[in-house]
């Protein structure tokens, strides 16, 4: 590092009750995506106590859907007007939902906290994120985002723990209660310490773009959670849904030509680091990710005859390779202001661990399979905040959150795609695996197969388990395998990912600093804020 570079690290000063701050950030950011999965585990005892197993999908659609729809709003809203105000009404909004569903009496009150809840919790995961880069420049950020994007991961794994011990020791109502102290120290810290530019009180609000948007991400999100399971994917339902996303997308992207302030401003796609950025994110973290954390704990439960809980706690590797990578190269992206280089070895990670993972067989250890989600999860940690930080950086500081929820928005849709893929995939080998292996008597022994629990397979008479625990096998560790490409694709983005040097002040962000040809990024004077 040059004694320049040196000097304009060092010279950067924190702003005051930044540890305060920093703090109910992360409290924040943990509760929101705490709340995608808590209730993974409790929704059993949830919909026999509020009589609404055939609405049980709904408790976690109406979050996802609601978050999903609210990030570019909070993103773009909170450029414009300010964040301050917008962060505080999320942990507003997002403690009411809570309150609202840890007294539901009925599956409808439950729903309707769930999707309050989600219009909360999607600004705080982008707020949070965004003030990050109000407070600190790209060139000292990195540090600061990394244990931010280790908090994401980690409420992947703790969700499911946390609900599974609520319900088992105290009562599921406490998976949205326990959000109400938290939520509002963080409330009340970070209306004391938080001090943030204002802005204009006045913008152009784009009703035609938010309709579209909001369409068009229900659409989306209901075709790949209805389909498959509740209805068939070549049911009218799903064909229409599908056909009115595509077109509300459509529609949507040109409206967006024309709003005075637009939603997603197409500018964005002017910028390849955007652009590369946000397919890195979207393959690696929303498909690649939830994939193994959404699949991996079954194949435990059912090969292993783990209980839920075990298969929880024997994700925890993951999370300590997210920590032992991302903490490590926030300190030194900070220190040397490059980045380019840890995505590309986090995507090598990732494709040598889903190939590693696809080798499973019933006879593998627990800690093999705990190595291999050890270097998944390191893969994850170089990935997951840097790529963020990259697009950030590519931008002013007046249209950094904006990028941001846009980056996490097609993250988030990417997520429910790829996971709705992989479960198709999974479960069309399963039932092609189950149909080989019984037939006539033998499929009587073990019932309806769309019915099988881990309780119920380690049951069965011991030749029967072993024919079902080889068929869960052989449907989902080549699906494992089949990450690899998507991987290798990632790999590619990360190696044309452009390197543009961080900036060590606001005033820096957005200026074309990168070397070499075909970088398009707008200069702070061409995006309109």
């Amino acid at each position: 590092m040059t004694d320049t570079a040196t000097r304009e690290r060092d010279s950067f000063t924190l702003p005051p009750h930044f540890g305060l701050i920093f703090a109910g950030l992360m409290a924040t950011m943990l509760l929101a995506s705490l709340d995608q999965t808590i209730v993974s585990t409790a929704l059993p005892t949830v919909v026999g106590e509020l009589n609404g197993v055939s609405h049980m999908a709904w408790v976690t659609t109406a979050y996802i859907l609601a978050a999903t729809i609210g990030m570019p709003l909070y993103g773009r809203f909170g450029d414009l007007i300010g964040r301050k105000t917008l962060f505080l009404s999320g942990i507003g909004i997002f403690l009411v939902g809570s309150l609202i569903a840890g007294a539901a009496s009925s599956m409808t009150m439950l729903i309707i906290g769930r999707a309050v809840q989600g219009l909360g919790g999607g600004g705080l995961m982008i707020t949070s994120q965004a003030i990050i880069a109000d407070l600190v420049p790209p060139r000292q950020r990195a540090r600061y985002m990394a244990p931010i994007g280790a908090v994401f991961g980690l409420s992947a794994v703790v969700g499911p723990l946390l609900g599974g011990y609520f319900t088992d020791h105290a009562d599921w109502r406490w998976a949205f209660w326990i959000n109400l102290p938290v939520g509002i120290v963080a409330l009340l810290v970070c209306a004391f310490a938080l001090r943030l530019p204002r802005k204009r009180n006045k913008v152009s609000i784009d009703y035609a773009g938010i309709t579209l948007m909001a369409a068009s991400v229900s659409a989306t999100v209901l075709v790949a959670v209805w389909g498959g399971t509740e209805y068939a994917w070549t049911d009218p339902l799903i064909l229409s849904l599908a056909a009115g996303a595509a077109l509300g997308w459509v529609l949507f992207f040109l409206s967006q030509r024309r709003a005075a302030e637009p939603i997603i401003p197409l500018w964005l796609f002017r910028s390849r680091i955007f652009n590369l950025a946000t397919l890195l994110s979207l393959i690696t973290v929303g498909v690649g990710m939830f994939a193994v954390i959404g699949y991996l704990p079954t194949y435990l439960q059912m090969v292993y005859g783990v209980s839920a809980t075990e298969s929880g706690l024997l994700l925890i590797p993951m999370i300590v390779g997210m920590m032992g990578t991302a903490l490590p190269s926030g300190q030194l992206i900070s220190r040397t202001g490059r980045y380019k280089i840890y995505p590309i070895i986090g995507t090598i990670f990732l494709g040598a661990a889903a190939l590693l993972l696809s080798t499973l067989s019933v006879d593998t250890s627990l800690w093999t399979v705990g190595t291999y989600i050890l270097l998944f999860g390191a893969g994850l940690g170089l990935i997951m905040q840097n790529v963020v930080l990259a697009v950030q950086n590519d931008f002013p500081a007046a249209a950094v959150g904006t990028a941001t929820s846009s980056n996490n928005f097609f993250r988030e849709i990417g997520a429910t795609l790829g996971s709705a893929a992989v479960g198709a995939i999974f479960t069309s080998r399963l039932t092609d695996q189950l149909a080989t292996r019984f037939s006539g008597d033998a499929a009587g022994a073990i019932g309806n197969t769309d019915s099988l629990t881990p309780a119920a397979v380690h049951a069965l008479p011991t030749a029967v388990q072993d024919a079902v625990i080889a068929a869960y096998q052989h449907a989902l560790t080549p699906v494992f395998g089949y990450l690899v490409p998507l991987f290798a694709a990632g790999l590619v983005l990360a190696l044309l990912l452009p390197e543009k040097k961080l900036a060590s002040t606001h005033a820096e962000m957005g200026a074309d600093t990168t070397a070499g040809p075909g970088h398009t990024t707008p200069p702070a004077a061409a995006v309109p804020v």
